[in-house]
């Protein structure tokens, strides 16, 4: 279990092993283990900037060549890297010991006794996408699931009427910046440029949500985004145009944000630069975060749904989650509204062998027993202990 650097992109000062007193989860939520330069490489932007003069097939072929060398990075593990739960559970294990006591109380992750929660989101990257937006909603109805749909405000045409057929299936509208250039967090001359444009467009459009183009992110300037949720952070993946993640498969604050990590590999790179058309990489790492309780959190763009396969492979997907026991499945705004309240309670153990939950009343919230079973692993045991 313990490590004593992150790889080539380490700094000597981040302690890598989860029983270290050093150790501070910080550190990979906000990404501290990686070397940030002040915007992105030389050679990354010039690809950005060079991008719409590039042909698609070639742009592809660029991108699968690098994902050769992105795979050889040594952490974040992909497509499990349990640094976090390790942490977690030796917290819980520490608290063991000082109760002395067989199990210690713990507010639930999850309302309601759920054992995990999804959510699934999809950017819309062009016309192609939108037009596949009814396709993709009729799956989605069919097996219980509500998504979130994160538009770019200005980098292509959203017809009239385009946010109404989301919302009145039950889903959100979210924003995918302004243009999907890969310019909003080159420096921060341009992050502020573009600041005053996403707070208009969050407000006219009655969104919360926002995911960034490319998932280009710098956790210093987020929360200044003005955003309930935030979505640009893998919990691990090499093969975006910035690797690294923020190795949590819960989420988290910055600031007054929440940010919702996606946990599983997003469909673009599964498809289009690994070449798996299958769904055993989402079942494989979703079994792992359903068995840590933490979030499974999808991204899928319409844009490359557009074959009868695909959307086929999506559905089963779909399937598959949709009969997943203990699934609290839920738009992602309120997720982000949970988590805030979630934040803000603890438990403590009361006479009797009972518990009880401390702080601002929050719809839903129970107690889970933690326990270490008989192979030292921790162990959650869910209770339906509503709070009144």
């Amino acid at each position: 279990m313990a490590r004593t650097n992150a790889g080539s992109n380490a700094g000597p000062s981040i302690p890598m092993d989860p029983r270290s007193e050093g150790f501070d989860p910080r550190d990979f939520l906000l990404e501290r283990y990686a070397h940030r330069e002040a915007g992105p490489s030389r050679l990354l932007a010039a690809y950005y900037t060079l991008k719409p003069l590039i042909p698609r097939p070639l742009q592809l072929a660029i991108r699968r060549g690098y994902a050769k060398r992105q795979a050889q990075r040594a952490f974040p593990r992909w497509p499990v890297e349990p640094i976090l739960v390790e942490y977690q559970h030796e917290q819980l294990r520490r608290r063991l010991r000082e109760s002395g006591a067989q199990s210690v109380p713990i507010v639930n992750f999850w309302p309601h006794g759920k054992r995990f929660c999804s959510i699934i989101t999809h950017d819309v990257e062009g016309p192609d996408g939108i037009r596949n937006i009814p396709r993709v909603l009729e799956v989605e109805r069919r097996h219980g699931i509500v998504s979130a749909w994160n538009f770019c405000a200005e980098h292509y045409e959203i017809p009239p009427g385009t946010f109404d057929i989301v919302r009145e299936a039950g889903c959100e509208v979210g924003l995918h910046g302004i243009k999907h250039d890969g310019k909003l967090f080159r420096d921060r001359r341009c992050f502020e440029a573009e600041l005053p444009k996403i707070h208009r467009y969050l407000n006219r459009w009655g969104a919360v949500g926002f995911r960034s183009p490319a998932t280009h992110r710098n956790p210093d300037w987020m929360p200044e985004l003005g955003c309930v949720y935030d979505g640009s952070f893998p919990d691990t993946d090499p093969f975006e145009p910035q690797a690294g993640g923020c190795c949590s498969i819960f989420p988290y604050t910055i600031g007054h944000m929440v940010e919702l990590p996606m946990t599983l590999v997003q469909d673009h790179t599964l498809r289009e630069i690994l070449g798996d058309e299958s769904i055993s990489c989402w079942t494989h790492k979703g079994d792992w975060v359903i068995r840590n309780h933490g979030l499974v959190h999808l991204l899928v763009h319409p844009d490359y749904l557009l074959s009868d396969d695909r959307l086929e492979t999506y559905s089963s997907f779909l399937e598959w989650l949709a009969g997943q026991d203990g699934n609290w499945h839920a738009l992602p705004k309120d997720v982000a509204h949970w988590w805030k309240g979630f934040a803000g309670l603890r438990c403590q153990p009361t006479s009797g062998g009972d518990a009880e939950l401390l702080g601002e009343p929050t719809d839903g919230a129970t107690v889970a027993w933690v326990r270490e079973d008989e192979q030292g692993n921790i162990a959650f045991d869910l209770t339906r202990r509503v709070k009144g």
